[in-house]
């Protein structure tokens, strides 16, 4: 998952532990980890919402001033569904590094078990 930049210390943080994004499909899966820096993203829930339920506070957890800031930066591509996606951040020390069918970069050592 990406995120704008001035989101991304308080999704490393903690503080910020869901996302809305309004587009035709959520583009994350439920239970899958995503890079994000040095760490991992792990995706806890997907749910389908409508616009009436992106509330202040929903926009304030989610890391914004309030709605319309939300809005301005939530719509990626095309697509009108929304969807808030639930997460937490696993720093790299937790990095699921020896996942069966992941492929080694050039050059990279085996993992230490």
């Amino acid at each position: 998952m990406v995120f704008a930049k001035r989101l991304r210390e308080g999704v490393i943080s903690g503080q910020i532990t869901s996302s809305i994004r309004i587009r035709t499909s959520p583009h994350v899966k439920a239970g899958n980890r995503y890079r994000m820096g040095e760490g991992e993203i792990e995706i806890e829930s997907i749910t389908s919402i409508g616009f009436p339920d992106i509330t202040p506070e929903l926009a304030r957890e989610s890391g914004f001033l309030g709605v319309l800031d939300l809005l301005k930066i939530a719509k990626h591509g095309k697509g009108d569904n929304v969807y808030l996606i639930r997460f937490h951040y696993l720093p790299p020390s937790t990095r699921r590094t020896d996942r069966p069918g992941r492929r080694k970069k050039p050059g990279e050592a085996d993992p230490v078990p």
